[in-house]
């Protein structure tokens, strides 16, 4: 298997395992020294076991469900496009993960907010959503 093919595999893995709710399971899929960075908060989550514990403790709605909407692969690194919601937060995760040792090692997690579109430019765009 190549090193895409291993990525992309593995990428695939997490966010189905992720669907599950299982975050000792998810966390089996990290590299021993595992960093996970969410730059618009400014924070850093250092070690499978953390990771785990943020995912449980997390004051969830409901179950998490993920939608994938684009995985993109190259070499060691895959790029993630997912819907995510718990019912009651409806958000969009872009995520970089960087592979080693058949585990993901590195996550740099963005979370962008929605916003209204700018009045001025309505009659050249369209809207995706209502």
């Amino acid at each position: 298997m190549s090193k895409h093919e291993e990525t992309r595999r593995i990428i695939e893995q997490f966010w189905a395992i992720m669907q599950t709710n299982d975050w000792q399971a998810v966390g089996t899929l990290l590299h021993d020294e595992y960093v996970l960075e969410w730059p618009q908060s400014s924070e850093v989550v250092r070690g499978r076991e953390n990771f785990v514990a943020v995912n449980a403790n997390y004051p969830a709605a409901g179950r998490w469900s993920f939608s994938i909407n684009q995985i993109v692969v190259q070499g060691d690194i895959a790029v993630t496009d997912v819907d995510v919601t718990d019912t009651a937060i409806v958000g969009r995760a872009i995520t970089f993960s960087r592979m080693r040792d058949g585990r993901i090692a590195q996550q740099t997690e963005f979370w962008p907010d929605p916003f209204a579109p700018a009045p001025w430019r309505a009659q050249w765009v369209e809207h995706t959503r209502q």
